[in-house]
């Protein structure tokens, strides 16, 4: 897994299909596809300029609270799939990620998604996220004009 630098809200990080991830038709299996997206989503984090654990030490996790996948084409072992993953929408206590899987040596898309998270506390009491967050995920959504 690579990744490559963060263009506005929209980060990109490689994955390689692994065997195990296939099933008997040799198709990668669809629940594979939710793990994907959360190595996007991660990687995004950390071209915004933080990590999710620096997120959890300040005792701030987003649970999903929604996710989704249209599947377009199959994804087959050895091939890597580039994961496109957009910040969609941020609010103070709720998060909303877009993706796209493409496969890289042909760029067909191969499924498109998104999740919607919650901010919550370690208890999973919902929250506002940390200013420091709520900023830069607005900043990487053009918006500095106070808007939420």
């Amino acid at each position: 897994m690579s990744t490559l630098p963060v263009r506005g809200a929209t980060g990109e990080a490689r994955v390689r299909v692994r065997y195990a991830e296939t099933d008997q038709m040799g198709v990668v299996y669809h629940s594979n596809y939710f793990i994907w997206f959360e190595v996007g989503r991660v990687e995004l984090l950390r071209q915004l300029g933080f990590a999710y654990r620096e997120m959890e030490r300040d005792g701030c996790l987003i649970a999903v609270a929604d996710a989704r996948c249209r599947y377009k084409a199959p994804a087959r072992y050895d091939d890597v799939v580039l994961i496109r993953t957009c910040l969609k929408n941020v609010r103070e206590s709720l998060i909303h990620f877009g993706y796209r899987a493409i496969r890289e040596s042909d760029g067909t898309l191969l499924a498109e998604g998104e999740t919607t998270h919650i901010v919550t506390d370690p208890e999973l009491k919902r929250r506002e996220l940390p200013g420091k967050y709520l900023q830069a995920f607005k900043a990487a959504l053009g918006r500095t004009d106070g808007r939420r």
